[in-house]
């Protein structure tokens, strides 16, 4: 009876370590390192100074050179009734370009399977701000930036469900931009 409840228990583990391993493997070169997101935040902070400002952080890469973007869903000043900004920024050196500021965005968002020019599409959610009801919009790169405006062409409202992964499902866990604000 001992070594039938012992196999078992080592079966669960070793089922359960293969699932953490998998996942892990999926997360891969697309999870952030503390330096990547410490160097986001100090960019991000360049560009709101709201010291209540929140963001969410998904790393993919979306032009297939092996090195992840960086997805970023901010939350203070660039907020209105249509949503708040997204910013997609590619690794410059130690530091980051800007490729985007995507306005009136809302979760939840994809990396879509279809690709232009060699990058991913962007599925946004967008609502309000005279939106109604909301939809989804594909936001296609050029081959220099996406849209600014997922609202208006050559953004294009997305028929059915989105294909592709969602990056940022909502704004439930956005974390303080300043470190500052820990006791606020």
């Amino acid at each position: 009876m001992r070594i039938r409840i012992f196999t078992l228990v080592v079966v669960f583990c070793s089922g359960l370590l293969v699932a953490i391993n998998t996942v892990n493997a999926q997360q891969g070169a697309d999870a952030p390192s503390a330096e990547a997101t410490e160097s986001l935040k100090k960019i991000l902070r360049t560009l709101d100074d709201d010291r209540s400002a929140r963001y969410l952080l998904a790393f993919r890469d979306l032009n297939g050179d092996g090195t992840p973007e960086a997805i970023v869903y901010l939350i203070g000043s660039w907020c209105g009734s249509g949503g708040c900004s997204m910013f997609i920024l590619t690794p410059k050196g130690s530091s980051w370009r800007i490729v985007t500021n995507i306005r009136i965005t809302r979760p939840p968002i994809y990396v879509l399977s279809d690709k232009s020019k060699g990058w991913h599409s962007i599925g946004v959610w967008v609502q309000g701000g005279g939106i109604q009801p909301g939809y989804e919009a594909e936001l296609r790169f050029n081959g220099k930036t996406y849209p600014t405006n997922p609202s208006m062409p050559p953004a294009r409202r997305l028929e059915g469900k989105p294909m592709g992964d969602v990056v940022i499902p909502s704004v439930q866990d956005a974390k303080l931009l300043y470190d500052d604000q820990m006791g606020k």
